[in-house]
């Protein structure tokens, strides 16, 4: 869902909204980890999608803290 938005956003300004391709990222790693299954995947794994959560998530802050600029 999140995607489509995306992709109209894009076809219709023919600018890539970063911001919103981030927020994307987010929710597809949320809805991840809602639907997860903690017990059939390894310590590993679920440690590589909270890095992988906390890192879109530090590139959200950093760029809607330089777009307040």
């Amino acid at each position: 869902m999140e995607i489509f938005i995306n992709i109209r956003l894009y076809l219709g300004t023919n600018v890539l909204p970063i911001r919103l391709v981030i927020a994307t990222a987010l929710m597809a790693i949320a809805r991840k980890v809602i639907i997860l299954d903690i017990s059939t995947i390894s310590a590993e794994e679920m440690l590589a999608i909270a890095a992988i959560g906390y890192l879109f998530s530090a590139i959200m802050v950093v760029s809607l803290w330089w777009g307040a600029e």
